[in-house]
């Protein structure tokens, strides 16, 4: 279970980091003083791979979470 501990802990991070790229992109967008029209493309654009590095992260946790427990 320490494996899945650490696999958990692993994917976690990794969401963590697409989730901070994701924010990190917006904001360079807003600061760069885009019209609307193409901030809304880049937010449209980013908003799926903000959800699937939520989803990752929050996978990585659930597992962590039960190798704790099953361990």
């Amino acid at each position: 279970m320490e494996a899945l501990v650490w696999l958990g802990a692993l994917i976690s991070v990794l969401g963590l980091s697409g989730l901070i790229w994701s924010i990190v992109q917006v904001w360079k967008a807003r600061r760069a003083g885009m019209d609307d029209e193409a901030l809304r493309a880049v937010v449209r654009r980013m908003v799926p791979i903000n959800m699937g590095a939520l989803m990752g992260s929050v996978l990585g946790l659930m597992m962590v979470i039960i190798g704790i427990f099953l361990g």
